[in-house]
């Protein structure tokens, strides 16, 4: 049995997508949560049924904590001390993190002590911050091999014994190879690294080529943060507007910037052209809200917090339908955007050149047309969702016993 754990169960739309290829692979798997998820981002039976089967950690009750803790250095002896040893003293990045690996030290030993005489062949970490020092602990106690897919905040903003974590996995899930050049800088063993990409499901995403038409229709969505580069999205269309090209731009989502994205809106006088939507697209809406687009523009950047992201889904969802799409040269996108064949790629938080790039595609239909269709094809030799997780369930199968 494959044990996954994560941060939020299926508040992030990869988990979602990842198991339900695993499962329908028919290798055994349970996700096991911290904490149940605000939201998710889909409306189906099978995500509704996998919400309902996720196991949480939190919350615990301080009796059952109080037990495990007096239970756990007969329970699993030397592995035990050797654990809490790791945690008081080995490397760690800040302080921070040290407190953080101690505190979740001592909840892998209440959820190893509930879950040791489970089948368990591997705990696999999705995202490797807080609820992978839980799962690399637990398995480090219970004897069992351990696994993790990092991303982005996880390995920049909120890395947490990290080198501890890459030195005792068993294997490692690169979504990029940007991601596997950052391992092996960290002192991987390059053998030990897997590159998968994260996939989607191309049978919802049918294909279509959109002459762009007047006012061209500029799309772009995710959680509303500084990292998205939607300051930079909406500076470019004041250069636009400033240009006199007739366009329409919306970005959907929600997240803490929304209020000073929409005073950029208003003190660049764009309320005409630009809305913020403020609330996030479940995953079956975004098929059809993308086919009213013609551009999308994700003007990813480094957040001034060390945040990014790996490879933004939405990038995948756009192209994978036929939108000519428009990124940043960072982290693993240009695995997915490669420039002037399958988008355009720029350099972040520059609103000059992502204004020409957009008024570019506005301008010359048979580029638009030439990266529309390059795009759709990466997407499905790449980014297929029944295709691109092959490596890792063959990598899951060979670990079961």
């Amino acid at each position: 049995m494959i044990h996954y754990i994560s941060t939020n169960g299926i508040g992030n739309a990869w988990i979602a997508a990842e198991l339900q290829i695993v499962q329908q692979e028919g290798i055994p798997c349970v996700l096991h949560s911290m904490r149940a998820p605000n939201k998710h981002f889909f409306g189906s039976n099978w995500a509704a049924k996998m919400d309902r089967n996720t196991q949480l950690i939190y919350p615990i009750r301080i009796i059952s904590m109080l037990s495990s803790l007096l239970m756990a250095p007969m329970l699993f002896k030397s592995r035990f001390f050797a654990g809490f040893r790791n945690a008081l003293f080995s490397e760690r990045e800040n302080i921070r993190a040290r407190v953080a690996c101690l505190a979740h030290f001592l909840v892998a030993c209440d959820w190893a002590r509930h879950i040791r005489n489970d089948d368990i062949d591997l705990i696999h970490s999705q995202w490797i911050q807080s609820g992978g020092t839980i799962g690399w602990y637990a398995a480090w106690l219970l004897d069992k091999p351990f696994s993790f897919t990092g991303h982005a905040v996880d390995l920049f903003q909120a890395r947490s014994a990290l080198k501890d974590k890459i030195r005792a996995a068993d294997f490692i899930v690169a979504i990029s190879e940007f991601h596997k050049q950052f391992y092996i800088s960290e002192g991987a063993n390059p053998d030990k690294i897997h590159i998968v990409y994260c996939g989607i499901d191309l049978s919802d995403y049918p294909y279509a080529w959109r002459p762009i038409t007047k006012p061209a229709r500029i799309l772009s969505f995710g959680r509303l943060v500084e990292k998205k580069g939607f300051d930079t999205l909406i500076e470019a269309c004041a250069l636009l507007r400033d240009r006199g090209i007739e366009f329409e731009c919306e970005i959907a989502g929600n997240g803490p910037d929304e209020k000073k994205l929409n005073a950029l809106v208003d003190s660049l006088d764009l309320k005409e052209v630009v809305l913020v939507t403020g609330k996030p697209l479940l995953q079956e809406e975004i098929p059809d809200w993308l086919d009213k687009g013609h551009i999308f523009a994700q003007p990813c950047c480094w957040s001034h917090d060390n945040d990014v992201d790996g490879i933004p889904r939405s990038l995948m969802e756009a192209m994978a339908i036929g939108l000519p799409s428009i990124s940043t040269r960072i982290a693993g996108i240009p695995d997915l955007v490669q420039n002037e064949r399958t988008g355009l790629l720029i350099e972040p938080k520059d609103p000059l050149v992502l204004a020409d790039a957009i008024e570019r595609l506005i301008n010359n239909h048979s580029i638009a047309k030439n990266i529309s269709e390059g795009g759709r094809n990466h997407v499905e030799e790449h980014f297929n969702l029944e295709t691109c997780l092959r490596p890792l369930c063959d990598i899951f199968r060979s670990k079961l016993l």
